[in-house]
């Protein structure tokens, strides 16, 4: 498959985050009808460069987000949803508003045509870091890094400065 461009409809995806009781199901095309969101994927949890820059890129800009209009910033990546929980709560994520959706079997992020493998780093279909902004499930603006190991384009303060 292609990759997603600008101007595409997000794929239909079943994700799982942490809730109280468990892992939750969350459809994606229900959290982006008709609202304005932030996705951003990365290749994994508990990663180098996504620990250390991706993550907390969006935690400085979550608030600006807001004041452009998005209603929500989501973190996707290749992992179960009890992995993304806890990392959620170990980078403070969940406290700055941003909700960690584990893409367990990696079927939305193959369908968005970003997975890749990094086998000399024990990754295997795993996303390509970027970031998007969606209206009503439409793709307005979309930055994927060229390596996975650097977050420039997809970082929180470039796709703010982007919409």
């Amino acid at each position: 498959m292609s990759e997603i461009s600008v101007g595409s409809k997000l794929p239909e995806a079943r994700l799982l985050k942490l809730g109280a009781e468990g892992p939750e199901a969350v459809e994606m095309s229900a959290v982006t009808k008709g609202r304005k969101v932030v996705i951003f994927a990365l290749p994994g949890a508990y990663t180098g460069t996504c620990t250390t820059a991706h993550v907390p890129s969006f935690m400085r800009t979550a608030e600006a987000f807001k004041a452009k209009g998005v209603e929500d910033i989501f973190c996707v990546s290749v992992n179960d949803p009890f992995v993304m929980g806890a990392w959620a709560k170990a980078t403070g994520a969940d406290k700055a508003g941003l909700t960690f959706l584990g893409d367990a079997d990696g079927s939305f992020t193959k369908a968005m045509g970003l997975s890749f493998d990094a086998a000399a780093a024990g990754l295997f279909g795993r996303s390509k870091r970027y970031a998007l902004l969606a209206e009503d499930g439409v793709v307005k603006v979309l930055q994927i890094e060229d390596s996975p190991g650097v977050c420039s384009v997809s970082g929180g303060e470039a796709l703010l400065e982007a919409i």
